[in-house]
């Protein structure tokens, strides 16, 4: 906990600096140099246990702690015709323990992957053309572990109908990974792991959002994504109802299907209601549903409080089963809890700051952001998570 508060005031001092740059009206935005216009920087930790750990074919221990920081600097630069250029640049880094991953030799502290570090920077650009009002942006990422690498590719598109009150967007996507073959030890034979395994995602989204009147606004979306490859998890056991263990086995395609509905209302000056529901069904049988609502309230001018709630509940896809349920006529299995029927509700609040001097009187240190969420899940798995976001401009 002590690391999240360390690493967000660690880059006060380059706030400090920043704040004390000559201060610049709109304008200044507006002229031929790349201007920073935004830097944040999030951080969190997370902690779940549960007692249905994959790696331990559905039974066992599920603890592990996760603490994320991650950066974004985000830039700006007009054209002499008006074209707005923007450009983020964003790196990320877990660290991450999973008393589960132990297990893989069936032994405490004896698995590379029980401890590790995920690092994933990004890179994106968008060209905004305020006449016309379309924009166009393209984006690369990757995402790199001990036992997972992935290299990411997405571009998109956005269009403002003539009176501004509405939007079109869409997007495509596309993730190139490969796996890493790390087998339980009992099922490994003598050269020890078996090499790599690719497992290629592309995605297509369609968005349209649009302004019903002053204070309420809606957003329909639909998404199709496809997955071909390695899908399964190569260190998650199965165990058969005759007592043999097995490796997840999963087929080599999937296709998913989300559907949402996201609707904002403004209440006043001070409250604003925001709700989603997202309906998803796959290809493997899985099908779930997801309502969420959050209700922003300004308590003063520079403070407001966010409490939020999710439902979530899905059934099980169809090549599940819990711990020696499987037996030799399945062709596909898999004890991953992940994939049963569960429901699961996630509640807490935000607490956002941002005074009109800056945060500790620091004038471009505009905003400061605490968040907390508590999370149940129907099949025993609890979480916790405490976020910081803290902006500068």
């Amino acid at each position: 906990m002590k690391r999240i508060f360390i690493t967000g005031f660690a880059l006060l001092g380059l706030m400090r600096a920043h704040a004390q740059e000559p201060s610049a009206d709109s304008t200044a935005y507006k002229a031929k140099k790349l201007k920073i216009e935004e830097i944040n920087l999030i951080s969190s930790y997370y902690k779940q246990d549960g007692n249905n750990a994959a790696v331990t074919g559905g039974i066992g221990t599920q603890e592990l702690t996760d603490i994320s920081n991650n950066l974004d600097v985000k830039l700006v630069k007009y054209g002499e015709t008006g074209i707005k250029h923007n450009f983020t640049i964003e790196a990320g880094i877990d660290q991450y323990t999973s008393a589960s991953s132990d297990m893989v030799d069936l032994q405490a502290n004896s698995s590379a992957s029980s401890s590790d570090i995920r690092f994933y920077p990004s890179l994106s650009y968008s060209r905004e053309n305020e006449e016309k009002g379309t924009t166009l942006g393209v984006g690369v990422s990757s995402s790199t572990e001990y036992d997972y690498q992935s290299f990411g590719g997405n571009i998109n598109y956005a269009k403002k109908t003539k009176d501004r009150n509405g939007e079109f967007t869409a997007k495509l996507q596309t993730y190139l990974d490969q796996v890493k073959l790390i087998t339980p030890i009992e099922l490994r034979s003598a050269n020890g792991y078996g090499g790599t395994e690719g497992r290629n995602t592309f995605a297509g989204a369609l968005g349209y959002s649009q302004v019903i009147n002053q204070n309420f606004q809606v957003m329909v979306m639909a998404d199709i994504v496809t997955q071909q490859g390695y899908l399964s998890l190569p260190f998650h056991r199965v165990y058969f109802s005759d007592g043999s263990v097995h490796q997840e086995k999963l087929p080599d395609s999937r296709l998913k299907i989300p559907l949402g509905l996201r609707a904002s209302y403004f209440l006043g000056d001070n409250i604003i209601i925001r709700a989603y529901y997202r309906y998803y069904s796959d290809d493997w049988k899985l099908t779930s549903h997801t309502a969420d609502l959050e209700v922003p309230v300004k308590i003063s001018p520079f403070f407001s409080i966010s409490p939020f709630y999710r439902y979530y509940t899905q059934t099980a896809a169809k090549y599940f089963d819990a711990y020696k349920k499987h037996d030799s006529q399945d062709e596909f299995y898999t004890s991953n809890y992940d994939l049963s029927k569960f429901d699961s509700s996630f509640y807490g609040a935000g607490f956002r700051f941002n005074p009109v001097n800056g945060v500790f009187g620091i004038k471009h240190f505009n905003m400061l952001e605490i968040r907390y969420g508590h999370y149940t899940r129907s099949n025993s798995l609890t979480s916790d998570i405490i976020s910081i976001n803290i902006r500068c401009r």
